[in-house]
């Protein structure tokens, strides 16, 4: 985190809505959220978070360290990185959000039903891949057995 002070004159409405306290480095939020700066950047360029710039300094506000852990939890959980930004262009700092909401709920149960089908699919891989082991050992506990018995 840093101090306005430090980071030089923040543009007046920047100053009104975020105190230093809220202001974090570059830096600190990739330590912060275990991402790289590069990754940082790429969310950046596409307009999923807009940090503040004072030259080549970036100081991110609270709502782009809400913004981001929505944008990690939407990767964790499969979405991709245009259904997560419609999700959240769609707030509305203003208002109740029911479109934002209404929009990501749909999203999300579609995600849950693709999780599921390919949590399907992995036991089923694991359960033939469970069996070939057993299979595989069992041939190769014969095949000891006929090599000590000569």
């Amino acid at each position: 985190m840093m101090n306005v002070a430090s980071a030089g004159r923040l543009p007046a409405s920047h100053v009104s809505d975020e105190t230093s306290e809220d202001l974090t480095r570059i830096g600190d939020m990739s330590r912060l959220f275990g991402v790289t700066l590069r990754a940082l950047r790429f969310y950046e360029d596409k307009g999923l978070i807009n940090p503040i710039r004072q030259g080549t300094t970036r100081l991110y506000t609270r709502r782009d360290k809400a913004r981001l852990k929505l944008i990690l939890l939407g990767r964790k959980v499969g979405f991709s990185l245009r259904e997560v930004k419609q999700m959240l262009d769609l707030h509305d700092p203003s208002g109740a959000n029911p479109k934002q909401y209404r929009v990501a709920l749909e999203k999300s149960e579609r995600q849950l039903g693709k999780l599921e089908r390919q949590r399907q699919a992995l036991d089923e891989a694991i359960a033939d891949m469970q069996g070939l082991i057993g299979d595989l050992r069992e041939r190769v506990g014969d095949r000891q057995q006929r090599v000590a018995s000569r």
